[in-house]
């Protein structure tokens, strides 16, 4: 009977739905919920169908396997909470399953009915009044799943995320047309005397339901749509051909089939475009539609803020979740808004916006599933999103030369006041030292410490705020270390520096990098109490060790003193942040200054069992010119 082989049919669908839920089940919220309720769905309509495929001999199991509806309507309930994010903590989700859980077992045991034999289904059950409180337990249960989704539906409409509301339309529309469909096991089970048609339909209830979730989270999903809606039009437009023969004057089978080949084959390109309409929506692309995306994307101020809106504008116009990426390099530049190498069926098609010699350029990654309505969509808006990244660009440059404007502007002003305070305050300095020259010894020591902290702190706030320039030649790295390692007793120097390190650098500012970091070591090693009893055991109190990577060269200054404090890390390189209590704050700002002119860094890094560890980076290309 065809019944049998619609429901049928029906299960086998309900199980492969199920199994590419769970094959991407990282893509969907619930998927492996979504999967498993359809599982019991498919032993819902096995327990129907067993008696007829079978024979009635099988009543004790198909009533066992019905039975189980109740927990199906839980997991039903549960999945809809969580793919609409609604909490109902962990009592409220228990509660559910203890409702469709203890309906089930009792069921189970109890037997929730019989099969009587109907003219037009054959075998079919009818609830006893355990099966009639069951009933009641997956309907409580049914209706609270559907008012999750309800209430989702109107918040997502209020919220205005459109992807998520037609999902949970989906949804909500699958679950509809599910309870039509079961209209005709009524019409069964009531005896009424028409065909109950409406479970004709049932094949289309997991259809609907996984669909409408998958459509917006897995591109290949559409790929599959897109062609079963071409086949079954294709055989639907058959059908009516092969019916209207008949009408024809005269009567031949060959003449029937040619003309079905015939209109199937004219109809075909039509059919496809059609189809491509009704799953790809929004495939032409007018000028409108470019003004109103450039428009859109002038509000995005940032590589990241561009990405996200693009991927917004582009995922809600071909009905597709689609990943942005800006400044990315395509596996594949070859023109702009070509297609590179495909990607795993599943995986979220991508729109890469990178750099090129002949400007931004755009790469469509992860589309071959894409029919050309939509892939042509894509290729025009990626025009749009290269120049929005220009225009991006472009903002950054000018805000970061602004900067650097400022910048060197507060620089030469502070240039100016040290140099003004350097000259006013020398005059005063002398006179103080002449003035203590006849005061007791410890006097005159305590006034010459602060007389030369004072002259330190002038010369570094000189150093630090005037303009100067990088004089690059080629040094060895390691010869540099060890002379000025000589300067400050108990250093220890590493494997690393035991060979030449050759580069590119300013000698003079190499030295003075050295000279900052290893007088800030000695500062700190003096600070601690315990001095060298402090150092971890076999080592010295100062470490010194190099490594070389492909493109840079890599120094660390490690030392066992007290450490820096936490509150002073995050800002340890900014000018009058000092982590010794005589020091000006100075010493690592211009520490961090010369690395940058050398196109380098300084970091402070862990480097265990040293208490503190500064690492510089000096890369195999120099810098000219100071930032």
């Amino acid at each position: 009977m065809l019944i049998h082989a619609v429901l049928g049919f029906s299960v086998l669908e309900t199980l492969v739905l199920a199994a590419l839920l769970l094959a991407w089940a990282d893509r969907v919220a619930g998927a492996r919920l979504l999967a498993a309720f359809l599982i019991g769905i498919s032993m819902w309509m096995v327990g129907n169908e067993l008696p007829n495929w079978l024979g009635p001999e099988t009543e004790p199991v198909a009533m066992r396997l019905l039975a189980t509806a109740p927990f199906t309507s839980a997991l039903f309930f549960h999945f809809c909470t969580v793919f609409c994010r609604v909490d109902l903590g962990r009592w409220g989700v228990a509660a559910a399953y203890a409702l469709g859980g203890g309906a089930t077992v009792v069921s189970v045991i109890l037997v929730p009915g019989h099969l009587i034999e109907h003219r037009d289904i054959g075998f079919i059950a009818v609830a006893d009044p355990v099966g009639t409180i069951a009933s009641m337990a997956w309907v409580i249960l049914g209706m609270g799943g559907v008012a999750v989704l309800l209430l989702a539906l109107l918040r997502a409409r209020r919220s205005g995320d459109g992807q998520k509301f037609r999902q949970i339309a989906a949804v909500t529309a699958s679950c509809l047309w599910g309870l039509l469909c079961l209209a005709g096991y009524g019409i069964a089970v009531l005896d009424w005397p028409i065909y109950p048609f409406p479970l004709l339909g049932l094949p289309l209830y997991s259809l609907i339901l996984v669909y409408g979730i998958l459509r917006y989270g897995v591109f290949v999903a559409n790929a599959w749509a897109r062609r079963a809606l071409v086949w079954a039009l294709l055989l639907a437009l058959g059908a009516v051909v092969l019916a209207l023969t008949p009408l024809l004057p005269f009567e031949s089978r060959w003449l029937g089939g040619l003309a079905v080949a015939a209109s199937v084959l004219a109809l075909n390109g039509p059919v496809r475009r059609v189809a491509e309409r009704l799953v790809y929506p929004g495939g032409e692309v007018s000028v409108a539609d470019l003004g109103a995306w450039r428009s859109a994307l002038l509000s995005a101020e940032t590589p990241q803020a561009l990405a996200q809106q693009a991927a917004t504008l582009l995922s809600t116009r071909i009905g597709t979740q689609v990943e942005v990426q800006i400044g990315t390099s395509p596996t594949s530049t070859s023109s702009t808004a070509s297609t590179a190498p495909s990607t795993p069926p599943g995986s979220t098609p991508q729109l890469v916006c990178s750099p090129a010699e002949q400007g931004w350029q755009t790469t469509l990654q992860g589309w071959d599933a894409a029919p050309p309505g939509p892939r042509h969509v894509a290729e025009l808006f990626g025009t749009v999103v290269a120049e929005a990244a220009a225009r991006v660009e472009q903002a950054q440059q000018f805000a970061a030369r602004e900067r650097e404007r400022q910048l060197q502007a507060r620089l030469a002003e502070l240039g100016a006041l040290a140099a003004t305070v350097a000259h006013d305050i020398r005059n005063p300095l002398n006179i103080i030292s002449m003035a203590v020259a006849a005061a007791p010894g410890e006097t005159r020591r305590e006034v010459a410490d602060q007389v030369a902290r004072i002259a330190n702190l002038t010369h570094d706030l000189l150093d630090f705020a005037k303009p100067w320039k990088l004089a690059p030649r080629e040094l060895d790295l390691a010869a540099h270390v060890r002379n000025a390692a000589q300067r400050l007793p108990q250093v220890s120097l590493g494997a690393g520096l035991a060979q030449p390190l050759v580069l590119q650098a300013d000698s003079r500012r190499v030295d003075q990098v050295l000279t900052n970091l290893l007088e800030n070591a000695r500062i700190a090693m003096e600070s601690e109490a315990d001095g060298v009893e402090s150092a971890p055991a076999t080592h010295s109190p100062v470490h010194i060790d190099a490594e070389t990577t492909d493109n840079a060269v890599l120094l660390h200054i490690c030392d066992a003193g007290p450490g820096v404090p936490d509150e002073i890390r995050s800002r340890l390189f900014e000018p009058f942040a000092s982590r010794s209590p005589g020091g000006t704050g100075l010493g690592l700002a211009i520490v961090a200054r010369i690395m940058a002119a050398h196109g380098g860094s300084v970091a402070l890094t862990e480097r265990p069992p040293w208490s503190t560890c500064f690492t510089l980076r000096f890369p195999l290309t120099t810098t000219q010119r100071l930032p």
